[in-house]
């Protein structure tokens, strides 16, 4: 993300108390921004952490662009923002770019929520639509 950034979401870091089905409050912040590529100039969902939300470490990459030319969002992602579910998920909502410029609201799911601030931790979540004739 060394070209720069921009959109970012800030979450309190939090647990998921399963017996109470209630999120809890952990020391620190976690911060998704968009950060924009010096090498070929596309959007990524990257990640920033933080003990007191003035100082953040850079963490990487946690998003990528899609892998092949044919992928809805291989021209970028970004607008990352992050909701905590009652059932205990994490979900990221993020805007994908295809390779002709248009544009669609993609999902992510947290696989792990203590693996929330790395790219191992989080998994496209696709849908397929079949439109009745």
């Amino acid at each position: 993300d060394n070209g720069g950034w921009a959109r970012c979401n800030v979450v309190r870091n939090a647990s998921y108390d399963k017996d109470s089905k209630v999120w809890r409050n952990e020391l620190g912040w976690t911060m998704y921004y968009e950060g924009i590529s010096n090498t070929d100039n596309k959007h990524r969902i990257m990640v920033a952490t933080s003990l007191d939300g003035r100082t953040w470490e850079k963490q990487g990459l946690i998003l990528d662009v899609g892998s092949s030319d044919s992928d809805w969002d291989c021209g970028g992602v970004g607008s990352p923002h992050v909701i905590r579910m009652d059932d205990g998920t994490t979900r990221m909502y993020y805007t994908g770019q295809g390779e002709d410029g248009s544009t669609a609201i993609g999902v992510a799911k947290c696989i792990s929520n203590d693996n929330a601030a790395s790219a191992e931790g989080w998994a496209r979540e696709q849908a397929q639509f079949t439109f009745a004739e």
